[in-house]
């Protein structure tokens, strides 16, 4: 049988990426500016058709750190965090000097918690610091509780930092995430439903804001025949190449899209007779999924194997599965935090996988990973 590496997700180009960076180095726009950086843009704000301006950035983590910055964050603030999520949500609260607050996750779309987030600006009112910002998740692609967060944020007046770096394609009630928070988040990193290779974006529904991100992605540079700064700025703007690659991708966004939910109706089809077994899927129909990874959680004690055990077996065979994001509260560098929640995050942590979903996936891969499945689960599925 074929051994080669089957990823958990990689890049997967579409054929017409190549004549936009061409068109960059024939006109030479090789700068972080350009044709395809505006016709990037348009393409985002095209499909996310909520009346946004788009700023195209190097990374998501770039349009996380200037998001706070826009949302008015300074050293000795305190910002709300999803626990379960990848450090780039986090790491940019530590950027500005503030303190990060993380709250743990709900069972049905393993985002942040409602309850526990008002629990827990109500108790850091109640110690002197109402947060000044909310970084709510959508993981894994799956929407995070919308109406119950914004909800919550404005009862207490704070503002949403929307980190859609997951989910680009994956809509709420039909309107598409992203367009949610006062400022919203995408990525392109290079495992993302498209990537530009590495690159992001912020998104926002005033165009000043995204006037000042780009002024601020530029370094900051004032409106002079000489290099004037009065402000600290940053090089977070995206470059033209990059974008070249972005405006090719983003011609079969929506392809990629339906190959990535039909890999988890694949893997929802194999487990759905085994006990012990769930397929992390939408709570009900007001939630619709890009499902950029297709996730497991395995009960160990009815199964009486874990999902490491899995995962070993997986790669035994050269295939690639990976442990769901290990809570921020959890991890060594953010363990002296404030957390609120239960155990939800830890379990979900400690019993789930993320198993290989890339719009590029082939027959022959399902097969392979059919096999493994069958000896592990002593089936006799027939792909």
């Amino acid at each position: 049988m074929n051994d080669s590496k089957i990823w958990l997700s990689s890049p997967h180009m579409g054929g017409t990426e190549q004549k936009y960076v061409q068109d960059a180095f024939d006109t030479n726009w090789v700068a972080p500016l350009g044709p395809n950086v505006t016709g990037f843009e348009n393409d985002l704000t095209n499909f996310l058709n909520d009346k946004v301006h788009v700023a195209a950035l190097s990374s998501g983590t770039a349009a996380l750190h200037l998001g706070l910055i826009l949302l008015g964050v300074q050293a000795g603030d305190e910002v709300i965090c999803q626990s379960f999520t990848f450090s780039a949500s986090a790491n940019p609260i530590c950027y500005r000097g503030a303190t990060p607050v993380f709250i743990d996750s709900e069972p049905d779309t393993w985002n942040i918690c409602p309850i526990a987030l008002e629990e827990a600006i109500v108790d850091r009112i109640l110690k002197g610091k109402k947060p000044k910002a909310i970084i709510a998740v959508h993981l894994y692609g799956m929407p995070f509780k919308v109406d119950e967060i914004k909800a919550v944020a404005i009862k207490y007046e704070i503002p949403i930092l929307e980190d859609s770096a997951e989910a680009l394609g994956s809509n709420y009630k039909g309107k598409k995430c992203g367009t949610f928070g006062d400022i919203g988040v995408l990525s392109f990193n290079g495992n993302k439903i498209i990537t530009t290779s590495s690159g992001g974006a912020l998104v926002t529904h005033d165009i000043k804001i995204k006037e000042k991100a780009i002024f601020l992605a530029t370094q900051a540079r004032e409106n002079a025949p000489h290099y004037q700064h009065v402000e600290i700025g940053y090089n977070y703007r995206l470059s033209n190449i990059c974008a070249g690659v972005g405006r090719g991708q983003m011609e079969i966004l929506e392809k990629h899209v339906n190959l990535r939910r039909e890999m988890h109706t694949f893997y929802f089809d194999f487990f759905k007779e085994i006990d012990g077994v769930t397929v992390f899927s939408e709570p009900n129909s007001d939630y619709y999924s890009n499902h950029w990874l297709s996730c497991i959680t395995i009960d160990s004690a009815k199964l009486g194997k874990t999902r490491e055990d899995l995962r070993l077996e997986l790669e035994s065979v050269n295939i690639e599965s990976r442990p769901l994001w290990k809570p921020m509260h959890m991890q060594p560098i953010f363990e002296k935090y404030p957390y609120y929640g239960s155990n939800i995050a830890e379990n979900l942590f400690n019993n789930g996988l993320c198993l290989p979903s890339g719009s590029n996936l082939t027959a022959i891969d399902r097969e392979r990973i059919v096999h493994v499945f069958n000896q592990f689960f002593n089936t006799s599925y027939d792909y």
